[in-house]
Formats: C-alpha cells, structure tokens, sequence
C-alpha cells in the first residue's frame, strides 16, 4: 500500500517531482503520483486528498508553480503532512510559488522545501514516516 501521495497541477509538472520519485524508490517507499489541479479540477483534487488516509497514505507531497495553490489546498482538506514543492515556472522563476507555499494562513501547515527541489521533499516524506 503506498505511504506517499505526490499531487503536481499538471502533465508538465512531472520531470520537477521525478527525483523524488528516485529518491523514495531508492529507500522502498511505495508513492502514487496524481496530476490533479487545485484550480482546473478543484472537486477531484478535494476527493484525492480528503480519501488519502483512508487509502492508507502517510504523507502528502504537492508540487506546483506559479500560484502554487495546491499545496496550501491540499493542507486545507487533510490532517496528513503536507510538504510543499515550489517549482520554478514563470516570470519570477518560482519565487511566487515559494512564496505561496511558505505563507498559507495560520492553521493550514505545508512543510516547505526550496524552489525545484524535490529530493528534499521525498527526504523530509521519509523522516516523517520513521517518526
């Protein structure tokens, strides 16, 4: 049963989360990686992330750029960890999404890693499953 959920906005986001595909592959820990939007598909990135302990998930990896509102979405809806990926896209080359990720409301927490930096992400996922 896969301990992690890796959620990125979409089909171009996939080579950014990869090296924490190998990185959690490298330490055997079983993921699932989803393309599902926070602002295209608001209902069905809601049923993944509210199902995800259910499914039996430990923890949440959400990777985005520009707006970087998934992370900060996915946090609203579950009480699993989640660590946010901000992904250097656009004209302010991620400086936005890091932005976004680290300054979600009081009450919302997403674990932030730096910018494109997705093996910290499965690394921080991997210390939190050894808790």
């Amino acid at each position: 049963m896969p301990e992690v959920l890796i959620i990125v906005g979409s089909d171009s986001d996939k080579p950014r989360i990869e090296p924490a595909l190998e990185v959690l592959s490298k330490a055997g820990i079983s993921y699932e990686l989803h393309v599902s939007s926070a602002h295209r598909q608001p209902d069905q990135t809601a049923e993944l992330v509210k199902g995800a302990r259910a499914k039996g998930f430990k923890v949440v990896i959400a990777g985005a750029g520009l707006s970087a509102a998934l992370p900060g979405f996915a946090a609203s809806l579950t009480d699993l960890p989640v660590i946010g990926v901000p992904f250097a896209v656009g004209a302010l080359n991620g400086l936005d999404a890091l932005l976004a990720t680290a300054q979600v409301p009081p009450g919302v927490p997403v674990a932030t890693v730096g910018i494109d930096n997705a093996k910290n992400a499965a690394q921080l996922a991997i210390r939190i499953l050894k808790i």
